[in-house]
């Protein structure tokens, strides 16, 4: 056997071995509501707006879990971060007042109301409280 054949049959035996594996990571990649994680529960921190993502309109950031969004009016929204389809860390998207994942594009309101799937279930919203005009209180 020359060197030639041994790399071709090597390399077509692998194949097969790996070919099995990828299909079946491709199928359980899609699959519906199996992989969310569970919304934070008992939630009750403050976070100060003074420095950060959320000194400004439109910006957002994670924390315990919960996504706190402050929208171009300057309200703050919260609502757990995980997407509900397979647990990816959704986005606030400003101009259209909602969460984003970027995984599959799954769309949620501002209270976190599934608006288009895959997900089929909704993020858990968490109350929000000013305290003063730097310090909010994220809770449940």
């Amino acid at each position: 056997m020359d060197r030639k054949e041994f790399f071709s049959k090597v390399g077509f035996g692998a194949a097969l071995l790996l070919v099995p594996s990828c299909i079946g990571g491709l199928t359980s990649s899609c699959s519906s509501d199996g992989n969310a994680s569970n919304p934070p529960s008992n939630v009750d921190f403050t976070v100060d707006t003074t420095t950060g993502s959320l000194v400004n309109n439109g910006g957002f950031m994670v924390l315990n879990g919960i996504i706190i969004a402050r929208t171009l009016a300057g309200t703050f929204l919260a609502v757990s971060s995980a997407c509900t389809h397979q647990g990816t860390s959704v986005n606030f998207s400003a101009p259209g007042n909602e969460f984003i994942c970027p995984n599959h594009n799954a769309k949620f309101s501002s209270t976190g109301v599934v608006t288009r799937g895959p997900a089929t279930r909704n993020l858990t919203q968490y109350q929000v409280e000013i305290i003063s005009p730097t310090l909010i209180r994220v809770f449940s």
